[in-house]
């Protein structure tokens, strides 16, 4: 059973995750991924954070934030590329390394 030392304990240049109590390495996405995340995420923000393009609003959109999905110490901690939070659901960042919260809408 994974803990979340073992998040702890990874390799910086890894993302870690626990998913059905399992433990997770996997690459940083390389060059070419990163500036179409980024490009997503910006779009993305762009539209559904800032009211002053013609989009919706209210929402913090976060590529690769570090989601813990339970509240056991060791239940699913997943890193997913692209999450946002509804502002009405989650008004302030916490003042953590990691949301507890579960992301309103992830990709």
């Amino acid at each position: 059973m994974a803990t979340y030392q073992d998040i702890l304990d990874a390799p910086p240049h890894k993302i870690a995750e626990i998913a059905d109590g399992e433990f997770h390495l996997s690459p940083h996405p390389d060059v070419l991924q990163t500036v179409t995340r980024s490009a997503l995420c910006y779009r993305l923000h762009s539209v559904f954070d800032d009211t002053d393009r013609g989009g919706p609003g209210g929402w913090w959109i976060l590529h690769q934030p570090e989601v813990h999905f339970s509240t056991e110490p060791d239940g699913d901690i997943l890193v997913p590329d692209i999450a946002g939070w509804r502002r009405e659901n989650t008004p302030v960042f916490p003042n953590t390394a990691f949301f507890s919260i579960t992301p309103d809408l992830g990709m």
